[in-house]
């Protein structure tokens, strides 16, 4: 009996190609729902949402993990090894990005009760949680996930048997949301050391170690799932070891380019970070310079004219003055 082949994958199909896969999406339904559900809450009680947060959320969040297991991609996965190795990478490094822009943990916060926002932060602090999401225990976890899938028999397997494969998904969206979550929510989610700037260190590290599973397929010798590939290639399709190199080239590509946004998330909330911490010293200075208004005024006239550190009597007064002292700063006016 001659086998039957999908047609020749043309960039028509894959973008007209589709399929319905019913855990993934029940799994989109769900967050989606509760998502919704929050963003309507925090509206009903006087808050607000960012519009921005929401379209992360629903376009690049759900939309990957829409296209990766229901687009010409999932039709093509078991023909060709770059469509499938596309769709594990962008629900391992994609869709948790713009999960994590949407920041569903600070939302469920907002949106739940008193009670229920404590019991979600007690369960964000606890120690299973902070050593799953401690930023190098989870890049080796993305990493080993990665690197199990595909030199190991997991991919292969799941290949063959439908609920390993659905299985397998939900195990490289996971392993990717333990370490982009934490790193881009407004919560306290990391340990107190992971400051801004560390954060964008390990980004920048985290986007070289997701670049290695791409250059370990793309330059590796040995065929992945090789006995089924080369069982179900039809015969449009290119050599079995150009198609893996096709794939590893892509994995490779998504990463980079998926490490970029991410660094520069960390980067403008870093901004932001800094712009509050300006604002709240600013605010503190005028405190404790709108008291001491009066002294001026009671004064002799010689202190009119000196400088405001050498006459008020505050904390951040006396800090300059004694930096000053400690520099051997020259007085300005000493000799009026």
């Amino acid at each position: 009996m001659s086998a039957v082949y999908l047609p020749e994958l043309t960039a028509g199909r894959l973008l007209g190609s589709w399929r319905l896969d019913v855990p993934a999406l029940l799994l989109v339904v769900v967050l989606g729902g509760l998502y919704g559900w929050g963003v309507a809450r925090v509206r009903n009680r006087g808050g607000s949402w960012p519009l921005a947060r929401l379209a992360a959320f629903f376009v690049l969040g759900l939309g990957a993990i829409v296209v990766a297991t229901m687009s010409g991609l999932a039709v093509y996965d078991r023909e060709l090894f770059w469509p499938a190795a596309v769709q594990n990478v962008t629900l391992d490094l994609l869709a948790p990005l713009g999960l994590a822009l949407g920041d569903p943990l600070r939302l469920a916060v907002e949106a739940l009760p008193e009670g229920g926002a404590g019991r979600l932060r007690r369960v964000m602090t606890g120690r299973l949680v902070r050593t799953l999401t401690f930023p190098l225990v989870s890049t080796a976890l993305v990493l080993a996930t990665e690197l199990t899938v595909y030199f190991t028999p997991y991919f292969s397997t799941a290949l063959r048997v439908g609920w390993l494969h659905e299985l397998m998904y939900l195990q490289l969206l996971a392993a990717g949301c333990l370490f982009v979550l934490p790193v881009l929510t407004l919560e306290q989610a990391l340990p107190a050391w992971c400051t801004h700037p560390v954060r964008a260190a390990l980004v920048f590290l985290d986007g070289i170690v997701d670049a290695l599973p791409g250059l370990v397929v793309m330059t590796h010798g040995t065929l992945i799932a090789g006995a089924w590939y080369l069982h179900h290639a039809p015969p449009w399709s290119p050599d079995v070891h150009h198609d893996q190199q096709i794939g590893g080239g892509a994995m490779l590509g998504i990463a980079e380019l998926t490490a970029l946004p991410f660094l520069l998330a960390v980067l403008a909330q870093w901004v932001r970070a800094e712009r509050a911490q300006t604002a709240a010293l600013d605010r503190r200075l005028d405190a404790e310079l709108t008291p001491a208004a009066p002294e001026f005024d009671r004064g002799p006239a010689t202190d009119l004219v000196r400088p405001w550190w050498e006459t008020e009597k505050s904390e951040v007064a006396e800090r300059v003055r004694r930096q000053g002292h400690d520099a051997g700063q020259a007085d300005p006016y000493g000799d009026l």
